[in-house]
């Protein structure tokens, strides 16, 4: 009879495979009409998306196996790089700018963005830190260093939304790690201030709050993203409109296949499908922190927390978008939306994971 933590490991391993499968499969649905439109035919985005994949859980085998994931050696030199990178990412000539944000770094038809690759790395990165400081007195300067360096970068870029999952996951591995509620509370003041200072500093921001609270005050500005979205989800009602037949994906919806492809599911196969989604997602929390606790070593705890943390809150984050709970921001769907660099940090998150419940015989830290 298999033990719970490799029954564990098998439920994390599904849950994660069938969410990149239902993407690649709505990728398809959601961006056809628009790859139509922009490209010669349908293709791109279908292709590009299975080679992403391809290549992702090829990314996730590798870290699961290699044992350079639990040095930490590697977790230093990977920080250090996305940081070089998020710095090459502001030079005019290197950046690319899309949709108002200067966030990619080109290379022919394919591009990366930096932004994500660091979330994974700020982990590691903090996890190992943490580590080094056991018992030494949890309060570190340098723990914030490490959070607000990239942190600003991203914000130069601007991206809200990558910055705030990644400040969220560093404060949770804080969080676990021992730092005391009164910290948080203190953080929680000073996040509001900066907050306010964001706004002031870009007031678009400021009309992304007002299209939320009341997005009919501007449907065909600042709300409209946000109205056709729920224009998708609810006609969908029990079972949708079935397979392939959104109609918000003509056009009314900008770039469906990404930010707002959890809509185009709800709107294609109903509450049913959309509840399906939300269960493998629910699944892949249970198992990342039953695997979690199971750990053996501080090291380990925090790496496996923390990396589930990420996939998980920008999993909250960007369905609270698409379902107005929450104001537009620019956050894909793990494991589902389009886009090679958003997919491989997805992977590369699960393939740590992976290796650490693989080695859990021995105590990593």
């Amino acid at each position: 009879m298999r033990s719970l933590e490799s029954k564990l490991k098998t439920l994390f391993i599904v849950s994660a495979v069938a969410l990149s499968f239902i993407g690649l499969v709505f990728v398809h649905s959601a961006g056809s009409y628009w790859g139509a439109v922009h490209y010669v035919d349908s293709s791109p985005f279908i292709v590009k998306q299975a080679i992403y994949m391809a290549v992702s859980i090829g990314i996730a085998i590798v870290i699961m196996k290699s044992p350079l994931t639990s040095n930490p050696k590697m977790w230093t030199v990977f920080y250090s790089v996305m940081i070089i990178l998020l710095v090459a990412v502001l030079i005019p000539g290197i950046g690319a700018v899309r949709n108002g944000s200067q966030s990619w770094i080109a290379f022919g038809p394919f591009s990366i963005q930096p932004a994500e690759f660091i979330k994974v790395a700020l982990i590691g990165k903090l996890a190992c830190s943490m580590n080094d400081t056991a018992g030494k007195g949890i309060f570190r300067l340098s723990h914030f260093g490490l959070i607000l360096l990239p942190a600003g970068l991203i914000m130069l870029q601007p991206d809200l939304g990558s910055a705030v999952i990644m400040i969220v996951s560093a404060f949770v591995i804080l969080f676990i790690a021992g730092y005391p509620l009164k910290f948080f509370a203190f953080l929680g003041g000073g996040g509001i201030a900066a907050f306010i200072a964001l706004i002031a500093a870009a007031p678009y921001r400021l009309d992304r709050i007002k299209s939320y609270i009341d997005p009919w005050s501007d449907p065909r500005g600042t709300g409209f993203q946000g109205i056709q979205s729920l224009f998708a989800i609810a006609p969908g009602g029990l079972v949708g409109h079935g397979y392939g037949n959104s109609r918000q994906k003509y056009l009314y919806l900008p770039e469906p296949q990404n930010d707002f492809i959890f809509s185009i599911i709800a709107e294609e196969t109903g509450f049913i499908g959309a509840t399906v989604v939300l269960l493998l997602f629910v699944m892949l929390l249970v198992t990342t922190f039953g695997i979690a606790i199971r750990t053996k070593g501080r090291y380990a705890f925090l790496m496996v927390a923390g990396m589930g943390s990420m996939i998980l809150f920008q999993t909250f984050l960007n369905v609270g978008v698409v379902s107005g709970l929450l104001p537009v921001t620019g956050v894909t769907l793990p494991f589902i939306s389009y886009g090679g660099s958003s997919l491989m940090t997805t992977w590369m998150a699960a393939g740590t994971i992976m290796h650490f419940t693989s080695n859990n015989k021995k105590k990593l830290g």
